[in-house]
């Protein structure tokens, strides 16, 4: 399997960074703009925009969906899953257990 030729790219605040994909993201903001504190500070990026995108910011927010719905969001992946179980849990929440 040929491996995927990586292109230098420069974002739009200077950071230069190489990529394979035809993603936008800078890794280098994505990193700076990842939050300290909330559960969002577990995930990796794709699952974190794609939580914000949806205006998930909260658990309060998270537990009104159900797992499938969680995991139909471009850039959520099955092993985010667990941890997003883990932290609902331990604030003695969870997921919508089917859709209205």
């Amino acid at each position: 399997m040929a491996s995927s030729k990586k292109l230098l790219r420069t974002c739009p605040t200077g950071h230069k960074y190489y990529k394979s994909s035809d993603c936008p993201s800078c890794p280098v903001c994505e990193e700076e703009r990842k939050p300290e504190e909330s559960f969002l500070s577990l995930l990796v990026a794709p699952a974190r925009r794609a939580l914000e995108n949806k205006g998930i910011t909260t658990l309060q927010q998270l537990c009104k969906f159900t797992e499938k719905e969680i995991l139909q969001l471009h850039g959520m992946g099955p092993s985010t899953i667990p941890k997003l179980k883990k932290v609902l849990s331990e604030n003695g929440l969870d997921f919508k257990t089917k859709k209205s």
